[in-house]
Parts: structure tokens; C-alpha cells; sequence
């Protein structure tokens, strides 16, 4: 059995995997000796969830997950609870691999299958399993719920056409398809939402209020609630999910994430410091190196150290390859996510990163034609963001900047799910700023982020 294999067997089969030959003394690696008593408690949605790049890890305070919160109870009259869309074993999201599962397994009529936000439109036919499966092809490619907003009388600009295949929207609602946010790492955020629609317009700093708004927004208009969910039910929704780490905790190549000096998986996370407005790009004490967790992996040849040095070097890069992000200014991938071993934005910034842009257009997916009324400048878009909320030609096409933590256990990537690897979405930024990156920058950049 070689290491690779022993490795990935302890991972699966948990402290039993022991009669496969692991024995703690005989380790070259600390981390099989130091998972083995993690596993010896693992937990269901605390355990460790196998994606692509390896395992993710979830952790908690108390190390345990009280499944009588209400993030787990049907509060509303359709059989959705808050866990329907945000599933451990998928990064506390949905992705395209658990949503046609659960499809197949109950012909699509799992509570997720609702034609009021999950079809395409929401007057498609669902009466039979393939009409079903018409009517939620989005949701099964790009796991994406169909949000439905206005083109209010009062903002700078007018909805000019709306070329939607599905023939559904217009002014009064526009049919934009967005990936739901993982409801982990929510500690951490600067904005609540995509468009950052449920962030206090009064108090932006009230992140908690926030996601109390969101708790209850998506209890009553997804889960179809008759009324507004308690103050304590929506109080104890957001202490769970503020009290959730989730990180990669091993790779299939580096193995595990948290030894050898390295600081990867969810555990420190929990201890993480943070503050709103901390590490802003432009403040005194701004620096371009957000991630330190695999500082220590920069030596070493074999082909585990080798994998090591890759993740380390995409870490550099992430952290301090300059490139232009707008005429005449030089900025980072950290200078965006720039929050401390996180990723995400502390603050309610918003950015157009060019994902709404025409050109990527998918067939499938609506595009609508906006002018502004003074001006009568048009511009294209699949989904104009951050402006359906403030009413501003200036917030075109704007979204929130996301945490980084567990993207390997959350694909597809961007709002929409347009990006359906992380190879994707580095190709698009080298694309969109850029950025020159080499072949193997590119690879060790994407090897870095799987890390996380």
C-alpha cells in the first residue's frame, strides 16, 4: 500500500483504518498521527467531506453540531429548512453533483425542486420527471437559484429589453440566477448577499442584523413562511452559522493541510482575529500579504514536499503579483480579498469583475439591455448586481467579494456558476487584468486555492 493510499484510507475509513497498516510510530507524516484521534470523534456534518482536490473539515467551538437549531427546521409551508440549499457535505452550499442526486433519487421532487425560485421560470411545467428536469436545468448545471428583482421607477436607469429563453422576465422581475452563499466562515464577512441587498442600509457595520434579515428573507420568500420568523429563531440561526469554520483540510498531492508548519483546515479559524474595515487596501497598516498559511512550505524535494512547494508558491502569488486593475493602478489578488487567511472583503465593497459582461453570455441564460435616462448610455448585462438594490448606473454589474475558504468544496465559482473550476476563474482574471500569467504560475495559483 503506498503512502498516497494510506493516507487516503485513514480519511475514509476513520480510526479502523488502522488495520490497514497505519501505525502512528511508523508515520512520515505527524498528520496521520494527528488525525487519527479527529476521526476517532468524527461527526456527520463536522467530518470530513471528499471534492476533488481531497477533504474539506468543518468545525465548530464546541466541536459538535446541534441539529435542533432551526437552521435545520422547516419554518416555512413548503418543506424547505435553511440546510435544503447550504449542505455540509457541499461546502454548506449546493453544487451540480448533490443537486442531480437528489433529483434522481426523488424524481425531482425533493423539497429544493420548487418551481417558484429554482425553475427556470416560474410558470415552466413540472407535472413529469423530464418536464422537471427541463424546468431546473440551471439548478442541475450550475446550482443556482433564480432570484427576482425590479426595475424600480426610481432608479438612474430603465430595463430596454429583456432577451430571457425562458420568457418570463421583465421590469417588474428580472430572472437572475445566483449561486447560493455558503452559510460557514460567516464571521468574516463585510456583506451580506451577492448585492448585498440584506446588509443594513442603515448601520452597514450590523453584519448580525444582516444575516438575521437574511434568515428571515429567505425563511419567508423560499420557504414560503405565512409571516417573519421570530427575533430568537432568526437569533439562534445566526449563532450557528457564526460559530461554523470550513476549510480544506487535505489534498490528494500535499496530503494533510495542517502540519509541517502549515496552518491550513478550518480548526484555526476558529481563532482567527477580525474586524470590519481591517486590512484595507489604501489604510495605514495595508498589507498585500493576506495568506500566511503555507509560508513554511517554500523547501524540500520529494513529491509530497513538491506539491507543498507549489501551494506555498501560489500563495506568493496570490499575495503580491501586481497587475493592473484599473488605468494607471496596480493592485493584487489580495487587495480585493483581503481579508486575513480568509479572503473575503471586510468591508460592504463591491466590484464588477466582468463576469455579467455579454460576452459571457451562456444561451441558456437571460441578458438584459439597461439605458440611463439622462445620459441614454446602454449597456448589457446577465445580471446588473449591486444596482437592482441603490438604483445606481455606477453599481452595474457589481457583486460582493467572497471568502476563499473551501473553494474546493463549493464548485462552480462566480455569482452564476459560469466557472466550473477553479483553472476557470484563474483564466478568467489573467483574461480580465491581465495578469501574464505563465502555464505554471497559473497551475501553482489553482493549487494554492484548492488548499484553502
Amino acid at each position: 500500500m503506498t503512502r498516497k493510499t494510506r493516507l487516503v484510507s485513514l480519511l475514509v475509513l476513520g480510526a479502523g483504518a488502522t488495520a490497514c497498516g497505519i501505525e502512528s510510530h511508523g508515520s512520515s507524516d505527524p498528520g496521520e498521527e494527528v488525525v487519527q484521534n479527529e476521526l476517532s470523534s468524527n461527526d456527520d456534518m463536522l467530518g470530513w467531506k471528499i471534492n476533488p482536490s481531497g477533504f474539506a473539515k468543518s468545525s465548530t467551538p464546541s466541536g459538535t453540531v446541534d441539529t435542533s437549531n432551526p437552521f435545520f427546521q422547516e419554518l416555512g409551508t413548503n418543506g424547505r429548512a435553511c440546510v435544503t440549499c447550504h449542505q455540509a457535505a457541499e461546502g454548506w452550499t449546493l453544487t451540480p453533483w448533490g443537486v442531480r442526486m437528489r433529483f434522481e433519487m426523488t424524481g425531482g421532487l425533493d423539497p429544493l425542486f420548487l418551481p417558484h425560485d429554482v425553475a427556470n421560470a416560474p410558470n415552466l411545467d413540472v407535472s413529469t420527471v423530464e418536464a422537471r428536469r427541463q424546468a431546473y436545468s440551471l439548478m442541475l448545471e450550475r446550482a443556482v437559484v433564480r432570484v427576482g428583482l425590479p426595475v424600480k421607477d426610481t432608479f438612474e436607469f430603465e430595463l430596454v429589453a429583456a432577451d430571457d429563453p425562458y420568457g418570463w422576465a421583465s421590469a417588474t422581475q428580472l430572472s437572475l440566477f445566483r449561486r447560493p452563499l455558503p452559510t460557514t466562515n460567516l464571521r468574516f464577512i463585510g456583506a451580506v448577499n451577492w448585492d448585498g441587498r440584506s446588509t443594513p442600509a442603515a448601520d452597514p457595520t450590523n453584519i448580525r442584523l444582516g444575516l438575521k434579515n437574511q434568515s428571515n428573507g429567505a425563511t419567508v420568500n423560499h420557504a414560503k413562511a405565512p409571516m417573519p420568523i421570530a427575533d430568537e429563531v432568526r437569533e439562534a440561526i445566526v449563532d450557528f452559522e457564526t460559530s461554523l469554520t470550513t476549510a480544506q483540510a487535505f489534498d490528494w498531492y500535499a496530503g494533510f493541510l495542517h502540519v509541517s508548519g502549515a496552518e491550513g483546515g478550518p480548526q484555526p479559524l476558529l481563532t482567527q482575529p477580525f474586524s470590519l474595515g481591517m486590512n484595507l487596501p489604501g489604510s495605514p497598516d495595508f498589507t498585500r500579504n493576506v495568506f500566511t498559511l503555507y509560508a513554511g512550505w517554500d523547501s524540500g524535494w520529494s513529491s509530497m514536499r513538491r506539491a507543498r512547494r507549489e501551494i506555498a508558491a501560489g500563495q506568493e502569488i496570490f499575495n503580491n503579483r501586481r497587475f493592473e486593475v484599473a488605468p494607471g493602478v496596480l493592485g493584487s489578488c489580495s487587495g480585493c480579498h483581503n481579508t486575513p487567511n480568509v479572503g473575503g472583503a471586510s468591508s460592504l465593497r463591491l466590484f464588477d469583475v466582468g463576469v455579467s459582461a455579454p460576452q459571457r453570455r451562456a444561451a441558456n441564460m437571460p441578458l438584459y439591455t439597461f439605458r440611463h435616462k439622462v445620459t441614454g448610455e446602454t449597456r448589457q448585462s446577465t445580471d446588473p448586481g449591486r444596482a437592482l438594490i441603490t438604483g445606481l448606473w455606477a453599481d452595474m454589474d457589481r457583486f460582493k467579494v467572497p471568502g476563499l475558504r473551501a473553494l474546493a468544496a463549493r464548485a462552480p465559482y462566480f455569482h452564476d456558476g459560469s466557472a466550473r473550476t477553479l483553472r476557470e476563474v484563474v483564466e478568467h482574471y489573467d483574461r480580465r487584468f491581465g495578469m501574464n500569467l505563465s502555464w505554471s504560475e497559473k497551475r501553482k495559483l489553482v493549487r494554492f486555492l484548492e488548499a484553502l
